[in-house]
């Protein structure tokens, strides 16, 4: 039961919703032919009614006057009546009834005035004069036979195709130029002070009184005339140092005729030197906007001259400085650059000036300049990240100063340097330094750098960020024998620039610990190389020892303890022993020859001990209190000889041996009278081997 009323209210509803009438009409009557007072018109109503379609409506107009009802058919909340034959002064009442299949509404009646509905169609044969700086603008309406009043709209036509309304104080009015028609068919008006060589639209629509405004009709363009009046006329020059011939080459520079006007112009140039006040000189034809001239190094005058059609349109001349003029001139210059545009400033000379020229390139071949009344000015249209040169010259009356140049200055900043970083890594740590090569001509002022590392498998990430002056820096507490990536980040004011990954490894070992060690086996195998040397200097010593020449000896006897007082051997004194040895040598007996032995020489030792005395060398003896000893008379031991004594090793043995028998041989006697031996002393004599090398290296010692 709650259903079916449910359902009943929202049925209801709905049925409200369907009954809404249509609502706001409004209709417009166009006149087909407006060369006449009746014609065949069309009716347009439209009206609003909010509904789901689909909704059929249909439109019924009843004539007053005529009597004649007419219907239109629509399935929009718009319908036209054509083929309409109506009288200007005659009523209409327009009703809207909405159809579906479920119900049938209509709107409340409305009665409109036909004369007050009409809608003119636009103007046609719009026509534009152009005549010493005016404007005619003339067009023809279609409704002659009514007053009314027509509309002119003016826009001019910038670069780029926009356009922008006309001043209104062109046309002398307020508000857009109109006229008032009473039954002329044609309409005119006057626009002045416009502006030269500028492209104009004009448009333009009229109304029947009370009635509906027409259309506009269509646009028309025109380009305006030059105006002498309106000739601004701006000259400016760059003069060039002078080259080896002394002559100097000045580009002179205009601006002030606008590109878009017609006719023909041409320009010429006379240069003349500044004392003869711009008589005689030369002429030079240029083109449009630029001319170079060449002139020496006394001050000129530059005048340029503008015909248009043949006919003079302006003149004008400047001031070019001779070298080594002194003229003042502007200082202080200040630049700041954003976004393509550069705001310079400088600082006013102490002479009264009368204006500025600010100049500036790019590429030092092309030159852009303007005029300034202030001591600052902005540049702008320039080209992004590109550096310029600019130059201020103050202006005194006909004259010019001294121009003052800033070279450099970037019209925007792009990304730092890009950067180039080598690593040095090391057991714990590693030392990064990079290095910044310039890729643009205006690259960012980097602001700090930042070092970003991290293990090549799966580390955090860590940064170190130092200020723009450092180039370098540590990396520290890293893992030994782990790989690491490192880049580096330089950041600007207008952005970021990343160098490219660097991969290194950590040491596994501590390059200090395995210097240490390298240092302490160097010291180690220096001190065996030393102690192996020093063991083979002594081992040569050793081997180098004085040892018995079998070939070159004779025996003799040394004195037992109890005997060597008071008897020395001088020659063979050992501190670290007795201070004397006694010696007690014996004759060699020449009654006993020893057996020859192969290798060794065959002389005796008698014959050596001949030598000895014979060479001059003696063996001198000596008591304690060192007084020579004197021979003595005494002849030897009757059982001493000279016999070789026996060896096991050999059959042979060089040495000989000094026995109690007794020698003939005279030599000995040279010997034995230097050496006194007791007859008692005999049996107590021990025997001992002396060489003649044994004695020379004593002398040499």
């Amino acid at each position: 039961m709650y259903t079916f009323q449910l359902l009943f209210i929202l049925a209801g509803i709905s049925s409200i919703r369907a009954a809404a009438k249509p609502r706001n009409i409004s209709c417009v009557q166009h006149r087909l032919n407006q060369e006449e007072s009746g014609g065949l018109d069309s009716l347009t109503c439209t009206w609003e009614h909010h509904m789901n379609p689909p909704v059929n409506y249909t439109v019924k107009g009843v004539f007053h006057k005529q009597k004649e009802t007419v219907r239109c058919h629509s399935k929009k909340t718009t319908c036209t009546f054509t083929q309409l034959v109506t009288l200007r002064d005659d009523n209409i009442t327009v009703t809207v009834t909405a159809t579906t299949h479920h119900w049938n509404v209509s709107s409340e009646p409305r009665t409109f005035v036909l004369h007050d509905i009409s809608k003119s169609l636009p103007p046609k044969g719009l026509e534009v004069t152009d005549s010493a700086g005016l404007l005619s603008v003339k067009w023809r309406r279609l409704s002659p036979l009514e007053p009314g009043r027509c509309e002119v709209k003016c826009r001019k036509v910038l670069a780029g195709g926009e356009t922008v309304e006309c001043d209104h104080s062109e046309t002398g009015n307020n508000t857009r130029p109109y006229c008032l028609l009473n039954d002329e068919a044609n309409g005119s008006i006057m626009i002045n002070n416009v502006d030269s060589c500028i492209t104009y639209s004009f448009s333009v629509r009229c109304v029947l009184e009370k009635a509906i405004w027409s259309d506009w009709s269509k646009e028309i363009l025109h380009v305006t005339k030059l105006n002498k009046n309106h000739v601004n006329l701006r000259l400016w020059r760059k003069v060039s140092e002078p080259g080896e011939n002394g002559l100097r080459k000045v580009r002179v520079m205009w601006m002030g005729i606008p590109k878009d006007c017609g006719g023909t112009f041409t320009y010429d140039i006379k240069q003349t030197p500044d004392s003869e006040h711009m008589t005689g000189g030369n002429y030079t034809f240029c083109g449009n906007t630029t001319c170079d001239v060449v002139v020496n190094q006394d001050a000129h005058r530059i005048n340029l001259t503008v015909f248009q059609n043949k006919d003079v349109l302006v003149v004008k001349s400047l001031y070019v400085p001779a070298v080594g003029e002194s003229l003042p001139q502007v200082t202080n210059i200040q630049t700041l650059s954003d976004d393509n545009v550069i705001k310079v400033s400088w600082m006013a000379p102490m002479q009264p000036v009368s204006g500025y020229k600010i100049d500036w390139t790019q590429d030092g071949s092309q030159y852009h300049w303007k005029e300034s009344e202030y001591t600052n000015v902005t540049l702008s249209g320039l080209q992004e990240k590109k550096p310029y040169n600019i130059t201020v010259t103050p202006l005194f009356g006909d004259k010019t100063g001294q121009g003052t140049q800033v070279l450099h200055v970037c019209s925007s900043f792009g990304d730092p340097d890009s950067i180039a970083i080598t690593v040095v890594p090391g057991h714990r740590q590693a030392f990064v330094s990079w290095n910044t090569t310039s890729q643009k001509e205006c690259s960012g002022a980097v602001q700090s750098y930042t070092v970003n590392y991290y293990k090549a498998q799966d580390g955090p990430h860590l940064n170190v960020t130092v200020d723009s002056k450092t180039r370098n820096v540590s990396l520290k507490d890293l893992s030994p024998d782990t790989q690491y990536t490192v880049s580096v980040d330089a950041r600007a004011l207008t952005g970021i620039t990343t160098s490219s990954d660097e991969k290194f490894t950590t040491k596994k070992f501590d390059p200090g610990l395995v210097t240490a060690l390298s240092i302490a086996g160097s010291v180690i195998i220096f001190l065996v190389l030393f102690l192996g040397l020093c063991f083979a200097i002594q081992w040569k010593k050793f081997q180098e020892k004085p040892v018995p020449n079998p070939a070159l000896s004779s025996v003799g006897v040394w004195a037992s303890q109890s005997q060597q007082k008071g008897i020395c051997f001088q020659p063979f004194r050992n501190p670290s022993e007795s201070h004397c040895d006694t010696v007690y040598p014996e004759k060699a007996q020449s009654t006993s020859t020893p057996s020859p032995v192969i290798g060794y020489d065959t002389h005796t030792a008698s014959e050596y001990i001949v030598d000895y005395a014979n060479s001059g060398m003696t063996l001198d003896l000596y008591t304690e209190d060192e007084s020579p000893v004197e021979p003595a008379k005494t002849p030897p031991s009757p059982g001493e000889s000279t016999a070789l004594i026996s060896s096991e090793s050999s059959t042979a043995n060089p040495y000989r041996s000094q026995s109690s028998v007794e020698s003939s041989v005279p030599e000995t006697a040279k010997l034995s009278k230097h050496v006194p031996v007791k007859q008692q002393e005999r049996a107590l004599l021990k025997t001992i081997y002396v060489t003649l090398d044994m004695i020379e290296q004593d002398h040499n010692r």
